[in-house]
């Protein structure tokens, strides 16, 4: 898509140099932007000329860690004069009366913050679409998304309109993305840059929280955005010790697409072929981590999502996951018999494993989280790292985000335990993998099959969770990743 494309990196290499001009820089984003706006529709609110006016005061010489580096902000941060609606129509006149810190920590390094990108509707869903911005296309497939919440962020990426975008990620919504879109992305842990000063969707949530990252096209590039804001990821010295992974290819409820098994399979010869040792597991612990993230974000029963919508209505797909989460816990066992006898299966099994807790109810949730971080602590003993799917599928057709919520369940391990985690490109999809999933009358499953059909050529990427190390191990995975991906391609 744009691998041709400068990075990040050498940006601000050729600026510092002075073999290449900040306005420069920032008129060839200018012209990338509008060539493929009408397209993508994923840069919704653009800065570009309060961003001229920074690229002129920056200098050769200059020691900014991101100088001239034009960067894209996820809607939900505040940045002053902008505005933030969530996508939510009652909310188009918030206005940001100051820029949220993140942001400010990274025009201090140099970057020009030329926007804010799109999202979805109360970032409520992996599809990008509202009716405050519109929909946002996939910049390979018009008939598919980007995935979300930071959606946008990664088209823009993808579509090599910005070499560097903000997001936040509660539920995989910075590496679902990245994967759907052929980049890279990392969700650092929360004590690294905490929500980064994002509008908080969910107040009430304090079990597990959204936390603030970064999307780009090279791994290094994510070093150095973290770097720019004060975060040292150099790898720890391992005194000769070789990378140890733990590896998995299931995805949870929903049966991986032939080419995300390959994928991960793919990344571990990578990994292997560079010295890393690798070690296959179970991959239930995984399924087991993300019904009881779902249950946790669940517990309110959508409260705090609902209160958004004070005068709007909520899109069709955002109402109907609220809905289901209202259903009280006393009518779910019922339901659940229900949908089961239907035939559809996933559907069962959500109603039983989620809805409203509160007070009491929650403690075996918790109880259940501790004994996972537990269990992921004792896998550190032996392991630096895990790679697994980021996701069931590659990219979804538009319309089709809400029913198939459980495809991003492999993220949701490291959200539950607060773990380092990224997504990395492996591969794409090849046409006899277009095909291939079992006959069923589960909804979700003949979901995912129209989703193989017609993906030939989308990216696939693999998840890297840090064990041991956090963020430093996830990008030094994932650079050998990518590293040898270049490697064998010559």
């Amino acid at each position: 898509m744009a691998g041709d494309l400068p990075s990040a990196a050498h940006i601000a290499e050729a600026v510092a140099a002075g073999s290449l001009r900040a306005d420069a820089v920032l008129a060839a984003h200018v012209a990338r932007w509008q060539s493929t706006h009408a397209r993508l529709n994923a840069l919704v609110q653009t800065r570009h000329e309060a961003a001229a006016l920074e690229a002129g005061r920056i200098h050769a010489g200059s020691a900014a860690v991101l100088a001239g580096v034009p960067v894209s902000v996820k809607e939900c941060f505040p940045v002053s004069g902008m505005l933030t609606t969530l996508g939510i129509e009652s909310r188009r006149q918030c206005r940001d009366a100051s820029s949220a810190a993140l942001v400010e920590r990274l025009q201090a390094a140099g970057a020009l913050v030329v926007g804010k990108d799109n999202v979805p509707q109360a970032m409520y869903l992996h599809e990008t679409d509202n009716p405050v911005w519109g929909r946002t296309n996939h910049p390979l497939a018009t008939d598919r998304g980007p995935g979300g919440s930071s959606g946008g962020a990664a088209a823009l990426v993808a579509a090599g309109v910005v070499p560097l975008a903000v997001g936040t990620d509660l539920a995989g919504s910075i590496r679902q993305p990245a994967h759907a879109c052929g980049i890279v992305g990392i969700m650092p842990r929360s004590a690294v840059l905490g929500e980064g000063g994002a509008f908080d969707t969910v107040p009430h949530l304090t079990a597990v929280r959204p936390r603030a990252g970064f999307l780009a096209r090279h791994v290094d590039d994510l070093r150095l955005a973290l770097g720019a804001v004060g975060v040292d990821s150099k790898p720890a010295d391992r005194r000769g010790r070789p990378l140890r992974i733990a590896w998995w290819d299931d995805a949870g409820p929903l049966d991986p697409s032939p080419a995300v098994r390959r994928a991960v399979r793919d990344a571990m010869a990578r990994l292997r072929a560079a010295g890393a040792v690798g070690e296959q597991f179970d991959g239930a612990f995984g399924r087991d981590a993300a019904w009881l993230h779902l249950a946790l974000l669940s517990a309110d029963g959508g409260a705090d999502i609902r209160q958004l919508f004070a005068g709007s209505t909520p899109i069709k797909p955002v109402a109907r996951l609220l809905g289901l989460a209202g259903v009280p816990r006393c009518l779910r066992p019922w339901l659940a018999g229900a949908a089961q006898l239907a035939g559809r299966r996933i559907e069962a099994e959500a109603l039983r494993q989620t809805g409203p807790r509160q007070g009491a109810a929650l403690a075996p949730l918790l109880a259940a989280r501790d004994r996972m971080a537990a269990h992921a602590a004792a896998m550190g003993e032996h392991h630096d790292a895990i790679v697994c799917p980021v996701s069931a599928l590659p990219a979804l057709r538009h319309g089709t985000a809400a029913t198939l919520i459980v495809a991003a369940a492999p993220c949701l391990l490291a959200n539950l335990l607060d773990l380092a985690a990224g997504s990395v490109p492996v591969t794409q999809v090849l046409p006899h993998e277009e095909i291939g999933r079992r006959n069923s009358r589960d909804p979700v499953v003949r979901a995912a099959s129209e989703t193989d059909r017609g993906s030939a050529g989308l990216p696939v990427g693999v998840q890297v969770i840090a064990l041991r190390g956090g963020e430093a191990t996830v990008l030094e995975v994932m650079r050998l990743i990518q590293q040898e991906a270049g490697a064998s391609s010559r």
